[in-house]
């Protein structure tokens, strides 16, 4: 096989349940009817669980599948060490538990070959599996954090996006989380979409969005999800993009059109 076209990176972190109950095999089905070679890295962000273990041993039969096993420092650093491993001009990063299945990626490479930089998977709020309270918790985010950044953009949490490869090695070391790495234990969410996006904006890259299919197929119990915790960190983390802006961290903005003003 030769350079491929896409690579797809998929962080994992505690994933049993979602690798026993077959989602490599899903995406291995998808990518082996296209028509482009690929390659999908399983980026292990230091799983306490057996993980690693079951993703070797699955991707023995599949070609292209490839496993990194890395040091425990959140997803961004989990999709950030797939970046610089990736051989493909194009990267998607999507989530073990294929809540957003890879058969979506043919509403994203349009994009990205009509002359996008990057593509990112809407959700909607019609989504099935979707309780009313975290509806309503989606629903304030959204209308949060477009106060303050990315007003033209609907969902930056879907964990559903696609783009140049140069343009994440640009913008990735920027990021905070890689920057200032902190010392985690267990699972911790991040709100580290809503930085990369608005540093793409920044930057002038163009952002196009196009809507998903989405339902909570979630099955992993390893790490200790809270969503009131989850809520309120997210919030802090747009704040802190925010402010970041504010003290010029980010450096001058290249786009005319960056959201720079609340």
């Amino acid at each position: 096989m030769g350079r491929p076209y896409l690579s797809v990176i998929v962080p994992c972190y505690n994933e049993r349940e979602n690798l026993l109950r077959g989602v490599l095999e899903e995406m291995s089905a998808y990518l082996r009817r296209q028509s482009y070679p690929s390659e999908v890295l399983i980026c292990d962000d230091g799983s306490t669980d057996d993980s690693r273990e079951i993703a070797r041993q699955r991707i023995v039969h599949m070609p292209g599948f490839v496993l990194l096993e890395n040091a425990h420092g959140g997803k961004p650093s989990a999709v950030w060490h797939g970046i610089q491993a990736a051989q493909a001009e194009l990267v998607l990063f999507t989530d073990m538990d294929q809540s957003t299945p890879l058969d979506q990626l043919g509403k994203l490479l349009p994009l990205l070959r009509g002359g996008y930089d990057v593509a990112i998977g809407s959700r909607g709020m019609d989504r099935e599996n979707f309780p009313l309270y975290r509806r309503l918790g989606s629903s304030a985010f959204r209308g949060f954090r477009r106060v303050f950044l990315l007003r033209s953009i609907s969902d930056t949490q879907c964990g559903f996006k696609a783009m140049r490869a140069a343009v994440a090695r640009e913008l990735f070391p920027q990021l905070e989380a890689i920057q200032r790495p902190a010392r985690l234990s267990g699972w911790k969410v991040t709100a580290f979409d809503v930085e990369l996006l608005f540093l793409a904006e920044r930057a002038g890259y163009r952002i196009g969005e196009a809507p998903v299919a989405w339902a909570d197929r979630d099955a992993a119990r390893g790490k200790g999800k809270s969503y009131l915790a989850e809520s309120r960190e997210m919030a802090a983390q747009v704040l802190r993009v925010r402010l970041n802006a504010w003290r010029g961290v980010y450096g001058p903005a290249r786009s005319e059109g960056s959201d720079e003003c609340p």
